[in-house]
């Protein structure tokens, strides 16, 4: 059962677009629940990079949405227990997400995550276990390159409709590149009440992470060594901190089967965002006589603080037999965001380095969405269903600058984007197991604060010259459950235009345009077979076609005052790949025996993964190598007794030690695009259930 772009629960073969739910087991068994990367492979259709680098965020994206991203995550909705974990302006991160305490993650592509609003290129949503029993859960992780992590958590039933989940994890990691260790701790408490006809749930959770940051390398010394660290890093002591606290609260009241109003349901939640990067940006181009611009640079030490708000409320309504869902939705962020030089002393001749300096920006960033909501699902016929909705919005987004120093003139500012977001979609049952459906939308994504924040010219200001991006979405699906066999197919289509792209990527400053069209064909599978109670295969394949219709220039090398290097139509879009492919074959030798055999025994795996090249930037003239991975893992559930066991888990990833790179950083003025891939390292996971 599903819910995310759905007007109700509904199981994944009757909703009328590709979705993918993982569960609790899935995710245990992917590695050490620190890194969303470790189970999306299965997924098709989104490639989620593990960057190998904890001062950066994963790199996500959908169908190619999301791919032009440096840092942060773009273009996607991302959720965690109906919290937005992306912001108002398009930004997000997944840090923050509890993988240990997840019941399961659900997975949306395709035209009806519109339906999320702007920036939705696809949806990424967590939702936490409930609580069921009174239990205790204890956890350590060890493995290669330092790999340290203690997880406790605690849940129980409190009584009179009470219930409680409490989690901690600390995890250590030294990396297998100098300069890439990192600590991060990660809190979370859920607090649960249901009466007769109200359930109402608090979540509160707070992230902080210490880590620094090895960069990108250029293409010689990545074929050098992959294993390096540019020596910029140590040089500036390159790193960023962060922390984040948020609580929300949902509250979800049940009317009954008679009425025409069947439920309501608010959502409230408030949070905080803390980050300090120091860069390693040259003193000389933050402060250069020989370039005026210089004195407009923001500096090589970004901090910011963060404020985010939000509320939601939805009805859902019965008519006959469609059910209506309609909602209100406003967000609010707020970014005292401050830049400081990462020198002291002259630029010409620093004293020292890796710092914090003066002050060389300081203003407030605001962005404000509002958003009304409808979405209907009605039977045409015994096998037809169609199923539609629309959200239109507004997206306000301004900065006061009371930095204004010299040629530094008053950079304050605002914009405003509006959006009306429709789908249709239609499933067709021509048997019981057996699930056919087509959709199409309209979608929207702005720029987020951070692309609005440099002009092309280098002048001071809002890039006002920078539109939202809008895109027409097709998608033909089938959807198989058969006894033993699972199947999922889905044809897609994706027209862009005015699609948002890197002008220029250097010196700490990303400067985005306007492209034009582009254009996204793609294919996904995936499909499990249970060949027996002892054996199943999984597997998942996707193909994408992503181009740019339209020519254009753009910049190469840095410094860029003017794009004079020109894109073709036709070029491949750089972040993404042609195709990628996952497959596991698992196997419990107990099971032919049964019996506590069958638990100590276990189970084998072995998981494939192979990804074609990366397009690094889209000139198309540097491109990450394409790869094949094998991983090996073995898991079991031990009793000690009726109220203890443990659980334990032994990886061996990238068991034939290749030597790859994981992700790369598009567009990167420095020619630093290649973010290695870790080589081969092991896992051991021991995890002590008790239950009260």
């Amino acid at each position: 059962m599903v819910v995310t772009g759905s007007a109700r629960a509904q199981r994944v073969l009757d909703a009328p677009f590709a979705i993918t739910a993982i569960d609790a087991s899935a995710l245990r068994d992917a590695g050490a629940m620190v890194n969303l990367s470790e189970v999306m492979a299965r997924v098709p259709g989104v490639m989620v990079n593990n960057r190998n680098n904890y001062a950066q965020d994963l790199q996500i994206s959908s169908r190619g949405f999301g791919a032009r991203a440096a840092f942060g995550v773009r273009g996607l909705r991302l959720y965690a227990d109906g919290i937005p974990a992306t912001m108002p302006d398009g930004q997000g991160q997944v840090a923050h997400f509890d993988l240990a305490g997840a019941q399961r993650i659900e997975v949306l592509r395709g035209p009806f995550s519109v339906l999320y609003g702007n920036s939705s290129g696809g949806v990424i949503a967590l939702f936490t276990a409930p609580v069921t029993r009174a239990q205790t859960e204890v956890s350590l992780d060890a493995g290669s390159f330092g790999l340290r992590q203690g997880r406790v958590s605690v849940a129980s039933p409190l009584g009179n409709g009470f219930d409680l989940r409490a989690s901690y994890a600390d995890t250590d990691v030294e990396g297998f590149r100098p300069r890439s260790a990192a600590h991060r701790t990660l809190g979370n408490v859920r607090l649960g009440w249901q009466g007769g006809s109200d359930k109402v749930t608090l979540l509160a959770s707070d992230h902080g992470q210490r880590a620094q940051d090895p960069l990108g390398l250029r293409q010689a010394d990545f074929e050098a060594n992959p294993r390096s660290t540019d020596g910029d890093a140590t040089k500036y002591n390159t790193r960023k901190e962060i922390h984040q606290t948020q609580a929300g609260v949902n509250w979800r009241h049940d009317f009954g089967e008679s009425g025409l109003l069947r439920q309501s349901e608010l959502t409230a939640y408030s949070g905080s965002r803390g980050v300090t990067q120091w860069q390693s940006i040259a003193p000389l181009t933050q402060s250069n006589p020989a370039n005026p611009n210089s004195a407009k640079h923001g500096g090589g030490v970004v901090d910011f603080d963060r404020a985010f708000s939000g509320i939601e409320g939805k009805l859902t309504l019965r008519l006959g037999e469609t059910d209506l869902v309609m909602g209100l939705n406003r967000e609010r962020q707020k970014d005292d965001r401050r830049g400081y030089e990462n020198f002291t002393g002259p630029a010409a001749a620093p004293t020292s380095l890796g710092v914090t300096g003066k002050l060389r920006r300081d203003e407030t960033n605001q962005a404000t969405t509002t958003e009304g909501f409808l979405q209907a699902s009605a039977p045409l016929a015994p096998d037809w269903n169609l199923t539609g909705g629309v959200r239109s919005g507004r997206v306000e987004m301004s900065t006061d600058d009371h930095y204004i120093v010299g040629v530094n003139g008053n950079d304050s500012g605002s914009l405003a984007y509006s959006y009306t977001n429709p789908v249709l979609g239609l499933r067709w049952t021509p048997t019981p197991g057996w699930s056919l459906h087509a959709s199409a939308a309209r979608g929207f994504e702005s720029p987020t604060l951070g692309e609005l924040a440099y002009r092309a010219d280098g002048a001071g200001g809002f890039n006002t010259l920078l539109k939202g991006q809008t895109s027409r979405q097709i998608e033909l699906g089938s959807k198989w459950r058969g006894g033993p066999v699972e199947a999922d197919l889905a044809l897609f289509s994706v027209d862009t235009e005015n699609e948002i792209g890197v002008l220029s990527n250097s010196s700490g400053r990303s400067v985005f345009q306007n492209v034009g069209r582009t254009q996204r064909r793609g294919a996904e599978l995936s499909a499990a077979w249970r060949i027996s109670p002892s054996l199943r295969l999984q597997a998942a394949a996707s193909w994408l076609d992503a181009t740019y219709r339209d020519a254009f220039l753009t910049c190469t090398a840095t410094p860029c005052i003017k794009p004079t290097v020109p894109v073709a139509a036709g070029n491949g879009i750089s972040g993404t790949q042609k195709s990628s492919g996952w497959a596991e074959a698992a196997w419990r030798p107990g099971a032919m025996l049964g019996g506590d055999l069958a638990r100590y025994a276990g189970e084998l795996a072995v998981e494939w993964r192979a990804v074609a090249r990366t397009l690094a930037n889209d000139t198309n003239t540097a491109a990450a190598a394409g790869y094949a991975l094998a991983n090996l893992r073995w898991s079991a559930s031990l009793p000690l007794s009726s109220t203890d066991s443990i659980e334990a888990l032994a990886r061996i990833d990238n068991l034939f030690d290749r030597a790859y790179a994981g992700s790369v950083i598009v567009n990167d003025g420095n020619q630093r695009f290649f973010e290695p891939g870790s080589p081969r390292a092991g896992l051991v996971s021991l995890r002590w259930l008790h239950r009260w």
